[in-house]
């Protein structure tokens, strides 16, 4: 049950394998554009989240540019256990950019899961679950390449129509040495339809390698729920999270304890104003009025924010 490690702070595991063999459900931070960095992950990480995600980068634009390894990837010694997420089509491009975040990372998954244009037409992200075999060459070629037996390899995916074709790509993906899967229960055309769980738990029992439930998940009952329908052995959650950092630790909506965690955090971490921002208005959604929104979301500077927060919470 989730529920029953509500009170850890932070899982002490530092082995993303060791994790999903503690027979506890893996609670996990997805990979999010803009939003899951090194600030927003160290927060998490305090409030019960086991195991974090980086935004997803692509693979060889972060072979081939140095400011691009830069700016994508950041990190230090309490970002663990790290998984980095990354967009590629070639074998070769794929260990490379493993081979550089080998060092500083537990694991890398392969997007075959972004269902947007601008992905799937230089073909990353979801159109990769229609190509079986390039997928299989990709997970074998890191498997093959990188020396550490303890550094993951997993994939994420969305479902076929027909889910014959979903559960022939896992267990091939499977038979290559993937460490886990994360099915994100919608097909490519679905946008906000109902979640596919019925289709997550059929692709669970199919398989002998941990499965990870992934969409609309919102709070720590619905993880608590999934779990339940699908069986699967981790729960991953995007949105829920921006809106409640604290979700994982069994909050209903962020405390403010929460809010001046992130503040500390950010400033810390010389996090850009619009991000810092940004992820206090997702924060802050479900506990400001109509009319404090509207002043909150427009505040231009980190000390209006600041002056803001000190004056209506006393954070």
């Amino acid at each position: 049950m989730i529920g029953d490690i509500v009170e850890t702070k932070q899982c002490q595991l530092k082995d993303p394998m060791d994790l999903f063999h503690s027979g506890q459900v893996v609670k996990i931070c997805a990979p999010m554009v803009r939003y899951s960095k090194l600030a927003f992950r160290t927060l998490v990480r305090k409030y019960s989240c086991d195991l974090c995600y980086t935004p997803m980068i692509v693979a060889a634009d972060f072979v081939r540019s140095e400011k691009a390894r830069d700016s994508e990837f950041t990190t230090n010694k309490g970002d663990h256990p790290l998984i980095v997420q990354f967009a590629a089509k070639e074998a070769q491009i794929l260990c490379d950019a493993a081979h550089i975040v080998c060092p500083f990372a537990d694991g890398i998954d392969l997007n075959c899961g972004c269902p947007q244009r601008w992905a799937m037409a230089e073909g990353y992200g979801a159109c990769l679950i229609n190509k079986p075999e390039l997928v299989r060459d990709m997970v074998r070629h890191v498997r093959n390449q990188i020396d550490n037996p303890r550094f993951s390899v997993s994939i994420k995916i969305r479902i076929h129509e027909d889910l014959k074709r979903t559960v022939d790509l896992c267990q091939k993906a499977e038979a290559t040495g993937v460490s886990w899967i994360t099915v994100h229960g919608r097909s490519v055309e679905e946008r906000h339809q109902p979640v596919h769980y019925d289709a997550i738990k059929i692709i669970k029992q199919s398989m002998s390698i941990p499965i990870v439930a992934n969409g609309d998940i919102k709070t720590l009952k619905d993880a608590e729920n999934v779990h339940h329908l699908t069986g699967a052995d981790g729960i991953m959650v995007a949105r829920g999270l921006l809106a409640n950092p604290a979700m994982f630790a069994g909050y209903e909506e962020t405390p403010l304890k929460c809010i001046q965690d992130w503040v500390d955090i950010a400033l810390e971490h010389g996090t850009p104003f619009t991000c810092f921002h940004h992820h206090l208005m997702y924060m802050m959604e479900r506990i400001t009025s109509k009319q404090e929104k509207k002043v909150f979301n427009v505040l231009s500077s980190t000390s209006a924010v600041l002056d803001y927060l000190n004056n209506h919470y006393g954070v």
